[in-house]
């Protein structure tokens, strides 16, 4: 579901700032061969998350789902000299690609990537995050959620993608509830009665909810 009209959508991303050659070669080859290249974030969203991480300027970012590494990408922007970006995804067979992209913008010793389950990878890792990026499993969503906010700075930002779940968190299909929806539906449901944060649900592509931890 496209939640603004495609001129509308095509008019905004050509009065936005434009990919980076690697960006857009990362956008490229996972159309034409990797699977569900819609779970990318792309030009409009990853421009936004570059604006926000330069925003910030986090000396420690989180992201958990890394998929070809698009969004770490653009997040890495707003890094603060000798900070680190730490990405867990499950999916090995991409790993090989993700490195060489990493390795290609020159943060291979910027970022720590991880291959795993992000459930038994996230008590691992020791560090306080001024940004985290969840755009993993929905059914997780909530569990990430609370595993990470003690670990999120005062004035730290926790950033969670595909809130909306394609329109299907309106009442009109509620009757036809899939687990994925519900989960969505209680993730949004709980940030927004966490009073340790204040958040914004931005209907931006599908959906990105946006909370600073107070």
């Amino acid at each position: 579901m496209e939640f603004i009209d495609e001129e509308l959508l095509q008019y905004s991303e050509e009065h936005t700032s434009p990919e980076s050659d690697l960006l857009h070669k990362v956008n490229r080859q996972t159309h034409l061969s990797v699977l569900r290249p819609r779970m990318l974030s792309g030009h409009q969203q990853g421009r936004l998350l570059s604006m926000f991480s330069k925003m910030i300027q986090p000396k420690q970012i989180l992201e958990i789902g890394t998929y070809t590494g698009y969004s770490a990408l653009c997040m890495a922007e707003g890094l603060q000299t000798g900070g680190t970006l730490h990405t867990i995804d499950i999916n090995e067979e991409l790993e090989e690609r993700v490195r060489d992209y990493f390795e290609e913008a020159g943060l291979s010793d910027s970022i720590k990537y991880y291959i795993g389950n992000a459930l038994e990878i996230l008590p691992t890792i020791d560090a306080e995050y001024d940004l985290v990026f969840i755009d993993a499993d929905k059914i997780n969503y909530t569990t990430y959620y609370d595993m990470v906010i003690d670990k999120v700075r005062a004035g730290g930002y926790i950033i969670a993608d595909n809130v909306l779940w394609s329109g299907k968190v309106l009442e009109k299909y509620r009757r036809k509830l899939d687990e994925d929806t519900k989960a969505v539906m209680n993730f949004n449901k709980k940030v927004q009665e966490d009073e340790r944060v204040e958040n914004i649900l931005l209907p931006i592509r599908d959906g990105l909810m946006v909370a600073r931890k107070k």
